[in-house]
C-alpha cells in the first residue's frame, strides 16, 4: 500500500471515530496547509490564521459561492470547526502542533456566506 492509500486510510478512520466531519474535509484542510507550505520562502509554522487564509483561497478557487454548501455537507459550519478538524489530525499524530497553538485560534475567524457570496466573485466585495 502506497503513503496516498495509507492517509486516505487514517482519514477515513478518523472519520468515523469522531463522526463529526466527512474525509473530504479533513483531505481538504491537509491540502491548504500543503498550499500554505508551498508558499513560504523558508519552512516555518502555519498558524491557524495562515492556514484559513489559504482554506479561504482554496474554496474561493474551488467551489466558488458553492462553497458554504460545500463545507455543510462535510459536516464543517464555521472557521471552529475547520480547527477541530486540525486538532483530530494533531491527535493522530499526522499534525505538529506548538505549545500555544489553540483552537480559539479558529474562532469565528471569517463567515463562509460573507466570504463566498456571490458579491465577492463579481468584484463588489
Amino acid at each position: 500500500m502506497n503513503k496516498a492509500d495509507e492517509l486516505q486510510l487514517m482519514i477515513e478512520d478518523i472519520s468515523e471515530q469522531r463522526g463529526v466531519f466527512k474525509p473530504e474535509a479533513y483531505l481538504f484542510a491537509l491540502e491548504a496547509l500543503e498550499l500554505a507550505m508551498q508558499k513560504q520562502e523558508t519552512p516555518k509554522h502555519i498558524t491557524g490564521e495562515d492556514l484559513l487564509d489559504d482554506i479561504r483561497q482554496l474554496g474561493s478557487e474551488r467551489y466558488g459561492p458553492m462553497a458554504p454548501d460545500v463545507f455543510n455537507s462535510w459536516g464543517v459550519r464555521n472557521t471552529l470547526d475547520f480547527g477541530r478538524i486540525v486538532f483530530h489530525l494533531v491527535d493522530r499524530d499526522l499534525l505538529r502542533k506548538r505549545d500555544e497553538d489553540s483552537l480559539t485560534d479558529f474562532l469565528d475567524k471569517f463567515d463562509f456566506d460573507e466570504a463566498f457570496s456571490l458579491k465577492v466573485f463579481k468584484g463588489q466585495a
